[in-house]
């Protein structure tokens, strides 16, 4: 059984900054990527940003130079720093986790949401 717990959502003002948290917890086995997706309503969900077990990070052209991405490998946690949120960035943003299973299988896991709302 694999959980992943996210945190850190809310209501804030075009300009402002929020800060996502993703813990998993459970027989993980070795991480491949953690990230964050997006969906809005009417709309498909969509990545946002990754990070590889390699520290190679990956962002949606609509938030390069605003989000960052980082990872706790000790706490298999990651993190979505989001600066100058725009309304269209509001969402309900998934935490992913892909672990292998073994040597030619992959898991693929998702928390359950948290709402982002920017509006003034």
């Amino acid at each position: 059984q694999v959980q992943l717990v996210e945190s850190g959502g809310g209501l804030v003002q075009p300009g402002g900054s929020l800060r996502l948290s993703c813990t998993a917890s459970g027989s993980i086995g070795s991480i491949i990527a953690m990230g964050w997706y997006r969906q809005a309503p009417g709309k498909q969900r969509e990545l946002v940003a990754s990070i590889s077990s390699g520290e190679i990070t990956s962002f949606a052209d609509s938030v390069k130079g605003r989000f960052t991405i980082s990872r706790d490998n000790g706490k298999n946690a990651v993190y979505l720093q989001m600066n100058s949120l725009k309304p269209e960035d509001t969402a309900v943003y998934y935490c992913n986790l892909v672990f292998s299973r073994s040597s030619s299988t992959r898991a693929n896991y998702w928390g359950q949401g948290t709402q982002v709302t920017v509006s003034s």
